[in-house]
């Protein structure tokens, strides 16, 4: 099981990071475009928390898959819905924001 935890948190952690550096990277962008793009920054401060919250989950299912059966057990849920919750988040916010070229 140790092993099944710990794939499911490798995946997890790079998911909720992606998501967290692209809507870093959004709200960079958004930055430098000054009041043209304060649509996008209202934007990526609104999806920050859940950002920030799948990290943490993702973070406390890697600690979690440090321990025995259960705790394994604990942390492939906890990452997996994190892992989910992140890679919807990501896919929804490049399908808002992908170029039209």
């Amino acid at each position: 099981m140790g092993l099944i935890a710990l794939i499911v948190v490798i995946v997890a952690v790079v998911a909720v990071l992606g998501n967290l550096g692209y809507l870093s990277l959004l709200k960079s962008a958004a930055a430098k475009r000054g009041m043209s793009g304060s649509a996008v920054a209202q934007y990526v401060n609104g999806k920050m928390p859940q950002a920030w919250l799948t990290t943490a989950g993702a973070a406390v299912a890697a600690l979690l898959s440090l321990g025995g059966t259960f705790p394994d057990v604990l942390a492939v849920i906890l990452g997996g819905a994190s892992a989910a919750v992140a890679g919807s988040s990501l896919n929804k916010t490049m399908e808002r924001y992908r170029s039209q070229s």
